[in-house]
């Protein structure tokens, strides 16, 4: 049999939100990575790297589309809106799923060092369903950016949930992981916390995160507020449980000062005092509004799943069906004239 024939087929999913800037850069250096890849036979020469285009409003579709036709290691999927990172990736994976043997994802900045695929792919050789790629050094996070993250994996160890520390989306994993994967069906996907549920084995390889190519972060502060409470809601009731825990003792110092009062009223010690009593009003008030608002994030995702609705919908899948050179031109031209 073909030497060629017995490699594994690789998959390199890279979900794009209006990367213009950076994208023709990350295809060169992705494809360099391939082309090594299948020359050192660790990959098969079908090897793919799949764009996603999560509803970008720039010229990301246009770039995507024209490198389909003039590099033979370029694919990709443009979904038909936004529909956030995670379920743009999962979109991918799913796809992957279908044709490779094994698929790597990485965000298209490629500040998670692609010089670690190789060793990615050598693990997959040994017999690791999954590898994950674990940030050596955050130097060059921000201050605020970097202690955040260390005080969000602290509480969600002290929580139970397990996650890889200082491990983002930078993973691989085999056919039989992604086929397991893509059997958790939430909606509020928190790909970093399932992964570790799969339960196969692993292996993580570390590396220095660089500084970004170019364009802006697409994860501003309230989108990592947003991603790290999607990640402890959807994988712990722990906030639940502490709101009943201090609900309790609330109620147990409740007991104490109401019988402190009524001890002090037969003694005819009182007075009265409308500023203890506006803050014990504001407090409680206060204290049930944050807890009301804590059992609705639940309720809300609870309304959220039982919908089973589809997490996206693909506009063009390139795997399906090639673009032609005559279509190319004609999505470039457009784009160009909506920019």
């Amino acid at each position: 049999m073909d030497r060629q024939q017995q490699l594994p087929k690789l998959f390199i999913v890279v979900p794009c939100y209006n990367e213009e800037e950076v994208l023709l850069e990350t295809i060169k250096q992705l494809s360099n990575t391939i082309q090594e890849l299948v020359t050192s036979d660790l990959v098969a020469k079908e090897s793919k790297i799949l764009f996603v285009d999560d509803g970008s409003r720039d010229k990301t579709w246009a770039i995507i589309a024209k490198a389909s036709v003039a590099n033979e290691f370029v694919t990709g999927m443009k979904l038909a809106k936004n529909v956030g990172h995670q379920k743009a990736l999962l979109a991918g994976l799913h796809k992957a799923a279908e044709v490779c043997d094994c698929a790597i994802s990485i965000d298209a900045d490629l500040q998670d060092d692609i010089t670690v695929i190789r060793q990615f792919v050598e693990k997959y050789h040994d017999g690791y369903d999954i590898v994950y790629g674990v940030r050596d050094s955050r130097d060059t996070d921000s201050f605020f950016k970097k202690n955040t993250a260390l005080f969000f994996y602290r509480l969600m160890e002290r929580l139970g949930i397990q996650l890889v520390y200082n491990h983002a989306d930078f993973r691989l994993l085999s056919t039989r992981a992604l086929r397991e994967l893509l059997k958790y069906e939430e909606s509020n996907l928190f790909l970093r916390g399932i992964i570790p549920l799969l339960g196969y084995s692993s292996t993580k390889v570390y590396y220095d995160r660089k500084k970004r190519l170019a364009g802006e972060s697409k994860y501003p502060l309230k989108k990592m507020l947003s991603f790290a409470f999607d990640g402890l809601t959807s994988f712990s009731i722990a906030p639940i449980r502490l709101i009943t825990s201090l609900g309790f003792l609330l109620f147990f110092i409740g007991v104490i000062t109401g019988s402190y009062a009524l001890f002090q009223k037969f003694l005819g010690a009182t007075t009265e005092g409308w500023t203890s009593l506006m803050i014990s009003i504001w407090f409680i008030g206060g204290l049930q509004l944050i807890s009301i608002g804590m059992i609705g994030e639940y309720i809300g995702k609870v309304f959220t799943e039982v919908k089973r609705r589809p997490k996206y919908a693909v506009d063009i899948d390139l795997l399906e069906r090639p673009i032609l050179s005559r279509e190319r031109d004609n999505i470039i031209h457009l784009e160009e004239k909506d920019g």
